[in-house]
This record gives C-alpha cells, structure tokens and sequence, in this order.
C-alpha cells in the first residue's frame, strides 16, 4: 500500500486553475513541486499520490512519479500532470506537506461524478468548523 501526501494548492485561485498549471507540463510529461527536504518516507510514496487542499478540503490527488534533488540541495517531488477529482474530504490547511495513509485518503470520483454530487469544498469546511464531519 502506497504511502501519500497532502499538500495545500497555494496560489491556486481555483481547482481549474490547478488543474490548469498541472496540465500545462503535459508536454514535459511531469509536473515538479520543490521542497527544502526530502521526506524520510519517500521510498514508500512512489506509487502513492499527492493529496491537493484547496479551501480547507481535500479535493484532487496527482500520483506521485518520484523525487529528484536539485543543484541547490533542495528537492523536486515529481507528479503526474493531472488532477484526479476526489470525494470532498474536510483536511485543515497546513505549512508544507504532510503523510497520508491510505486508509485515511478519499476515493476517486466516479466516471461520471461530480465533486458536487459529494460535497463543495465550502461546505464541508463549514460542517468541519460545525463538528458534523
């Protein structure tokens, strides 16, 4: 079972607008994220996704393709360009990335399912700040 990551899409105005940046290295077949450190855990998370948090929810993943260290020692996490849909899943906003087991992860949506068919991102954020999720 593949170990995962949440991540919040900071500077992302949207999740088309993340799945627009993500798209756009299509042509370069990978999209790269850079991080200080290389996560202790990293062998278990090849195979496993990176959870995106847009608006205090879990609300896509990208597989996780690798990690590669840059010149200046810093770290590259390498990701599949695509932004699968996930059932809207309530996850407080955090500083960097953090591990998510697979247990704990959400589902995909279903071919012809919608994130609102689960739950808005807003929604469920206020249901978490309520306790009823």
């Amino acid at each position: 079972m593949p170990l995962h990551m949440t991540k919040i899409a900071f500077s992302a105005e949207s999740p088309a607008d993340l799945r627009a940046w993500l798209e756009s290295h299509e042509d370069v077949g990978e999209a790269r994220l850079t991080t200080r450190y290389l996560p202790k855990r990293q062998e278990e998370m090849v195979g496993g996704s990176l959870y995106w948090i847009y608006e205090h929810a879990l609300i896509g993943r990208s597989p996780i393709l690798g990690f590669e260290q840059r010149k200046d020692g810093r770290w590259h996490i390498r990701l599949a360009p695509a932004l699968i849909p996930v059932v809207t899943q309530p996850k407080r906003a955090h500083q960097g990335w953090r591990y998510l087991a697979e247990k704990d992860a959400p589902r995909d949506l279903g071919e012809g399912e919608t994130a609102g068919d689960a739950m808005p991102p807003a929604l469920a954020r206020e249901l978490a700040k309520l306790g009823l999720v």
